[in-house]
């Protein structure tokens, strides 16, 4: 809580977003927003036995609180509050770690380490998605210090919701381990791993479209159930091809 009241200067973002040249999605933002509503509804419906297992699984294993909550900067620069299942011991007030998580982190239990690998802690933002503050497909969103509203990739950025799922995520699905490497792994997240992120989020943004978001869900599912083979290059073909076919709807046009 402390470290949320000493951030919340993030404002808000100008009304142009310079250097964006949305996709066709990003531009169809009711039709998003029924898409995101229509899933995050149909997902707690049908989750609601997995959710109260894992929250039951918490309590028992790990105790109370059974979520974590977290301030974190979202469309337009508005803050808002992330639901996710709790992975880590409580933090005591005044002795809070580093705001990023390697994957030799002391402070994940046992069994949060289980929903972290399979990203069962991420589903309760589903209930950020059902009020409007993040999607399902968008840029992960980030703790107010690694934000600066100042910077044209940060406005192009949150220029849209925030989202559970996005193509720089598939992209680093080994952050954690990455990160168990460095010697400092925040300085490292904010200076090399970051960057990378926000330009893949932008160069994903002038692309969009219901087939590539569609392409992500496929991706983020079968990342999730360990089906899809870590070749290298595919976040290259990824683009090429969404780009090729993005000229030749155009030229059909």
């Amino acid at each position: 809580m402390a470290r949320m009241s000493a951030e919340m200067h993030c404002g808000s973002l100008p009304a142009s977003h310079p250097g964006m040249v949305p996709g066709t999605l990003v531009r169809a933002s009711g039709c998003i927003r029924c898409f995101d509503v229509v899933c995050a509804t149909t997902g707690l419906v049908v989750l609601w036995p997995v959710l109260l297992a894992v929250a039951l699984l918490i309590l028992i294993f790990d105790g109370w609180p059974v979520f974590f909550r977290q301030a974190r900067v979202g469309l337009g620069g508005k803050l808002f509050r992330i639901w996710k299942f709790r992975t880590m011991r409580p933090e005591t007030p005044g002795q809070e770690g580093p705001l990023v998580t390697a994957a030799s982190d002391l402070r994940i239990t046992r069994f949060g380490r289980l929903l972290r690998a399979s990203k069962m802690d991420e589903l309760p933002q589903l209930v950020n998605v059902l009020a409007g503050e993040m999607s399902v497909i968008g840029p992960r969103p980030e703790v107010p210090r690694y934000v600066n509203l100042e910077e044209p990739v940060w406005q192009a950025v949150l220029a849209v919701r925030p989202g559970i799922t996005d193509l720089a995520t598939l992209a680093h699905l080994d952050e954690e381990r990455t990160l168990s490497a460095s010697e400092d792994p925040e300085s490292y997240y904010r200076e090399a791993v970051l960057p990378g992120k926000l330009a893949l989020n932008v160069k994903y943004l002038q692309i969009r479209s219901w087939r590539t978001d569609f392409r992500v869900i496929v991706l983020t599912l079968q990342s999730v159930l360990h089906l899809r083979p870590g070749e290298q290059g595919w976040i290259r073909e990824f683009l090429s091809t969404e780009i090729a076919w993005r000229a030749h709807v155009k030229d059909d046009q």
